[in-house]
């Protein structure tokens, strides 16, 4: 089957992926599921990975097959699976657990002791054919295509994850800030207005990335490049700031908004990365505010987040890419091309 792989790290976009000729994955284990990839989201994590940012915090062996948000057909189980069987629409939650460990037993799932994160740490989706587990995919309801709901994989349950966490501390009245609206920004936005009352402002550079927060519930709008961020917000808000701000971009400069925008006793979730948290430890004190990290959703959120796309609450804006374009999408998410998410249909 054709894959495409990594074989050494680059900043280069161009030619950072090779589709190579390899084995198709076969059942080894006993709940193993093998799935034929419809559709596989492209993330900003993918250019990350290819640039050899992830090499301090998990074990990476190369060449590895990229591609963590998987949805397709199963094709072939393990002969203790019963969740799913051959012919079954599935959504792959990116990280197979054992099941066993503390974390996992505590539903910690994404800390899991013993994990296997495709298209990280073992070989992912951006291939014909997917290795993965029982205890990782998801049955897809009637109506619900596998390649318009992949990107949910991971970009929509780690943007429902914090939204989840964000809409715990809303009460109406209260002001949210959503800052890129890309990817992850147009979901996050989405789950906030489903879930929650609040007032809901979309920040981001892009007239298009602005225009689709409009059409999805956000109830004021502000490009940074035209205003003050931090003053617009304090208009927004009565000068009371946002009780929750949501980062889907995590660069110095979004990040060093957080003082001057994040209500007193708020949070600023972190939820895209790259960039660092410089503040002094008094505007911290004085503010009483939380930096609130982000990982990939749990799989129960991964079955919550389904829920509201059957019904009709979340939506996904995307664009689609055969297997060979690879490396000319990498380059367009890297210039800040592709409004929503970029498919790869293997």
């Amino acid at each position: 089957m054709e894959a495409a792989r990594l074989h050494e790290y680059t900043d280069d976009m161009s030619e950072g992926l090779t589709i190579d000729e390899v084995d198709r994955p076969a059942v080894t284990g006993a709940d193993d599921v093998i799935v034929e990839v419809e559709g596989a989201g492209w993330c900003q994590t993918d250019n990350h990975i290819i640039e050899g940012m992830w090499t301090e915090y998990v074990p990476q062996e190369l060449p590895l097959t990229l591609g963590h948000e998987n949805a397709g057909t199963v094709v072939e189980t393990g002969e203790d699976v019963e969740i799913v069987s051959a012919g079954d629409p599935v959504i792959c939650h990116p990280v197979q657990t054992c099941g066993t460990c503390r974390p996992c037993r505590l539903g910690e799932t994404m800390h899991c002791e013993n994990s296997a994160f495709n298209g990280l740490t073992h070989d992912g989706g951006f291939a014909e054919y997917l290795h993965t587990s029982e205890r990782a995919v998801i049955p897809l309801p009637s109506g619900v295509e596998p390649i318009d709901i992949a990107p949910h994989a991971d970009a929509g349950i780690t943007a429902y994850h914090a939204a989840k966490k964000a809409v715990a501390e809303l009460n109406p009245g209260d002001h949210a800030v959503v800052i890129g609206v890309g990817g992850l920004g147009h979901i996050g936005l989405q789950c906030l207005n489903a879930m929650s009352a609040a007032q809901i402002t979309a920040v981001d550079l892009k007239e298009s990335a602005l225009n689709l927060a409009d059409s999805y519930g956000a109830d004021h709008l502000v490009n940074p490049t035209d205003d003050d961020v931090a003053a617009e917000i304090e208009g927004i808000t009565d000068g009371t700031g946002a009780a929750q701000v949501l980062d889907f971009v995590g660069e110095d400069v979004t990040t060093a908004y957080a003082p001057e925008i994040t209500a007193g006793g708020g949070d600023h979730h972190i939820i895209g990365y790259g960039g660092h948290v410089h503040e002094p430890s008094q505007a911290l004190v004085n503010g009483e505010f939380s930096f609130v990290g982000n990982i990939v959703g749990r799989y129960a959120e991964l079955q919550e987040l389904v829920a509201l796309v059957e019904q009709g609450d979340v939506d996904l804006h995307t664009s689609r890419y055969d297997l060979g374009e690879i490396n000319a999408v990498a380059e367009k998410l890297e210039h800040r091309e592709i409004d929503g998410r970029a498919v790869i249909t293997p």
